[in-house]
């Protein structure tokens, strides 16, 4: 039988090193934020905005959490370090417990509510009625995009028609007479200041469309017409890219918006049109 010998009083030295790395920790990562050392690209939508907006209304509200969790945690590691006393068990306060369960819920609910614009605009209201309509294809590793040619109408799709080594990746019936002038590129061209509609579509897996500068992203999902809208305000060329992990070839699928002036957009689909 062991018997324990005299209670030996621990030392302040490994309490005070943990609470000052805790410390040193949470001002480096508010200097990291508040510098913005990796700063996101700007927005170029006007939705755009309202995602940053309410991105940092979470940010400030999970920071503040962040910062008093991490400092209160330092003082109570100092604090309550071992003094060479009994340890003491204690079940809680339920009135503190109820009362930050409360304040998390008020804080997260109102974000929600908050950021219900942002969200709501993009995905639940209709796009423009003059809003370009072009049609979003993704398959094992690349984009596809169809616009309607000087008809304004999209032609039909046979998937048994559809074979990318002889010029009809998407598989557009060659009995349609509206599909006859439709343009397909690998790369998405639009004009400025225009609203556009895409309608995303996938041959296969679940795949993504995803361009940080519009603060856009959705799925495209096999089976599935998925429509979203935008409108850009700038001018440029900006990355599209999947987020999905869609298989070995995932790192490579990635395609380019170019937002150009009208004029440069009217010659893109002239261009385009005869070929």
């Amino acid at each position: 039988m062991f018997r324990s010998g005299p209670h030996v009083r621990g030392s302040a030295a490994p309490a005070f090193l943990l609470a000052l790395a805790l410390t040193v920790f949470v001002a480096a990562t508010v200097y990291a934020f508040a510098a913005q050392i990796f700063p996101a690209p700007a927005p170029i939508t006007a939705i755009g905005k309202l995602v940053d907006l309410q991105y940092a209304r979470t940010l400030y509200a999970a920071g503040a959490a962040f910062v008093v969790a991490q400092l209160g945690l330092a003082l109570a590691v100092f604090r309550f370090r071992d003094r060479g006393a009994p340890a003491r068990f204690s079940r809680g306060n339920v009135a503190s417990e109820i009362l930050w369960t409360s304040i998390t819920l008020v804080v997260f609910v109102g974000l929600a509510v908050a950021g219900r614009e942002a969200w709501a605009q993009g995905r639940y209201t209709p796009p423009a009625p003059d809003a370009i309509q072009i049609e979003v294809t993704t398959v094992q590793f690349a984009y596809t995009f169809r616009y309607p040619g000087a008809d304004g109408k999209f032609g039909l799709l046979n998937p048994a028609q559809a074979n990318a080594a002889q010029g009809n990746p998407l598989g557009i019936d060659a009995n349609d007479p509206d599909g006859r002038d439709d343009i397909v590129v690998a790369s998405l061209t639009v004009p400025v200041n225009r609203p556009v509609e895409l309608l995303l579509r996938s041959q296969d897996v679940v795949h993504n469309f995803f361009v940080r500068e519009l603060r856009l992203q959705q799925d495209a999902v096999p089976g599935m017409m998925i429509p979203v809208h935008f409108t850009a305000e700038r001018v440029g060329r900006y990355e599209i890219v999947c987020t999905q992990l869609c298989g070995l070839g995932h790192s490579t699928m990635h395609s380019f918006l170019n937002v150009v002036p009208e004029s440069a957009y009217e010659e893109f689909l002239k261009r385009q049109a005869s070929r």
